[in-house]
Order: structure tokens, then C-alpha cells, then sequence
């Protein structure tokens, strides 16, 4: 059975709003808002839902970049907030990330071995022969000839590119690889090949994904649990086969209304959202959800519902009685 490896606790973040010249506070971007879910070791952890949802924000608190307001992550049972400067350190190294655009992620005055190489350079400063060998074998790893490491990132292509990113995110053998929308920017054909390797790279290397997309066939096909988020909250989560099959809160519903069926001859029908998403900056009270909603109750308006288990998952809905 697999193990946590990392536990996000009640993790909040809150933006403050400041106005005019003095820059009064005027109110808090409540971009996440209590969340908890679990990574397990060797697995993948889908988060999913509409830009603005803080999905963002959430892969920023995991990868240490962004404090957060209130709440707890614990890596391999430690919390992040006690770890001293060492095991920030060590922690880094086994949290790595690779980001939506493989363009802006690549400095491109440096060759490819450079960059792959540029982390065991920090980290471990290797002799010359031992950091070409490791260079060689993680370009390898991620499907590309030993002459690309002498070539600069616009000599490939956007695919090829985002295999650099990739080779350059396990240099550390991570334990954990934050996936932020890593094949929005390619061309549908490529993300397929991308998204395989990724999981080749999972099943070899035993390393743990946060995969962060708005591509819901991607997220399927890719994740053993799907967390969904709306506006700071999360949803529903559970195994993604159930979840992406038969999604149980509306707005799950929705969202894999219009996704590409898992099953070619699964016929269903879409559902349209009205309204925009509410802001961040004022949620509704009770269920964030209830102003799209088309099972709205009158207590959607007032009470906020908890996330309980349902159906063999956990799901925040006043359909489902806790």
C-alpha cells in the first residue's frame, strides 16, 4: 500500500487587496481556502478545475515559493514550517516542477547540457566527467540524442523542449514533480507522446506526480486521484475512474460534460454553466457553487457544505446528506 508522501492540512492562502495612495486594505483575495488532500508515494494527484480556481497558488505553496496563510504541509510525516535551513534544502531538491511553457522555462543563451545540468551544478558540483555522464543519461531517460546537449533550446521544438524541462526536473531524482498545465502549450499531437513518457518516467523512476491541468482527458488518463476545485475550495475527490465517470458534486459534472469521453461510445450530454465564476475577492456565502447551480436549495445559500464521504469518495454537496 502506498504511503503519503506529502498531506496539505486545512492549506489556505489569502491575498490582501490594498487601495489608494496610502494603500488601504481593502479586502483578501481568498484564492485558497482550507483545503486538505494527500499525494501518495509513486502516484499521481490530479488537480482540476477553471482558471482562478487557485490551482496555481496551491502547486506554488507546494513548491515553497509561496507562504501560506494558515494551514500545514507535511513532507514524508515533517512539517514544512519546522524544517530548518537544511531540510528546506533537502526539500527542494525532492520537490522539482515543470511549468506550461517550455519557451519562457529554458534560458535560451545556455545549451541544453548546461541547463539540464545546471541543478547537479548547484547542488552537487560534480567533476566535469560525472556531470556529462549524469547529463547523457537523463537526456536519454526523456527520449533525446546525446548531440542535443550541445544545441541551444531554440533549435527544437516545442515538444523537444519540454523534454529538456523534464530531464532537467528529475536531475535531483525527485521524489515529487509538480506538473503545472505541462502540455497547454503544445500541439495536440505532442501531448500525447509527452503525457506517456510522463507515466513511463513514473512507472521506471517511482516518483510521485502533482499534475495540475485544465485538459480533463489528460488528467484522467494520467491520475490515480482527481481533486476538484472550485473558487479556493475543493469539491470532490476521489479515485479518477469514478470520479471522471461518474462525477457525483454538479460541478464535476459539468466540467466532464464537456471533456472528451474516456469511452468512445459513452454518449452524454453537456452541461452549460450560466453566470461567470464569482470573485474571489467576495465569494458567496454557503455553497461557493450555488449561483451556477442548477439543483440549488436554500440552504446552498446559507450553509456551506462540508467535504463528506460519498459513494466510495468525498464530495462537498448538500445533495448527498452527510
Amino acid at each position: 500500500m502506498s504511503a503519503a508522501l506529502l498531506e496539505a492540512e486545512a492549506l489556505t492562502k489569502h491575498f490582501p487587496v490594498r487601495r489608494g495612495l496610502f494603500g488601504r486594505l481593502a479586502g483578501l483575495v481568498r484564492a485558497v481556502d482550507s483545503i486538505s488532500f494527500t499525494i501518495e508515494a509513486r502516484k499521481t494527484l490530479g488537480l482540476v478545475g477553471e482558471s482562478g480556481c487557485g490551482k496555481t497558488t496551491t502547486s506554488r505553496m507546494i513548491l515553497n515559493v509561496e507562504p501560506p496563510t494558515s494551514g500545514a504541509i507535511r513532507f514524508d510525516g515533517a512539517p514544512l514550517s519546522a524544517l530548518d535551513r537544511t531540510g528546506l534544502s533537502r526539500y527542494r531538491r525532492a520537490v522539482q516542477a515543470v511549468f506550461q511553457d517550455p519557451y519562457g522555462s529554458l534560458d535560451p543563451r545556455m545549451r541544453v547540457g548546461s541547463i539540464v545540468g545546471e541543478p547537479l551544478v548547484i547542488n552537487e558540483r560534480p567533476a566535469a566527467p560525472a556531470l556529462r555522464k549524469r547529463v547523457l543519461e537523463l537526456l536519454d531517460l526523456v527520449g533525446l540524442p546525446e548531440r542535443a546537449a550541445e544545441l541551444f533550446p531554440h533549435e527544437f521544438s516545442g515538444g523537444q523542449r519540454q523534454r529538456i524541462a523534464i530531464a532537467r526536473a528529475l536531475a535531483l531524482s525527485p521524489r515529487l514533480v509538480v506538473l503545472d498545465e505541462p502540455v497547454s502549450a503544445l500541439d495536440v499531437s505532442i501531448r500525447a507522446q509527452i503525457l506517456n513518457l510522463l507515466r513511463d518516467l513514473q512507472r521506471r523512476l517511482g516518483v510521485a506526480y502533482l499534475f495540475i491541468a485544465h485538459d480533463l482527458a489528460a488528467v484522467a488518463h494520467m491520475s490515480h486521484t482527481i481533486a476538484v476545485m472550485y473558487l479556493g475550495k475543493i469539491v470532490e475527490v476521489g479515485a479518477a475512474e469514478e470520479v471522471a465517470l461518474r462525477p457525483k458534486h454538479p460541478y464535476t459534472q459539468a466540467l466532464f460534460s464537456a471533456a472528451l469521453p474516456l469511452d468512445p461510445g459513452e454518449r452524454r450530454e453537456e452541461i452549460i454553466l450560466s453566470g461567470e465564476i464569482p470573485s474571489p475577492l467576495d465569494p458567496p456565502p454557503g455553497c461557493r457553487f450555488h449561483t451556477r447551480c442548477a439543483h440549488v436549495m436554500e440552504r446552498c445559500r446559507r450553509d456551506e457544505p462540508p467535504l463528506a464521504p460519498e459513494s466510495g469518495r468525498l464530495v462537498a454537496c448538500h445533495l448527498y446528506p452527510s
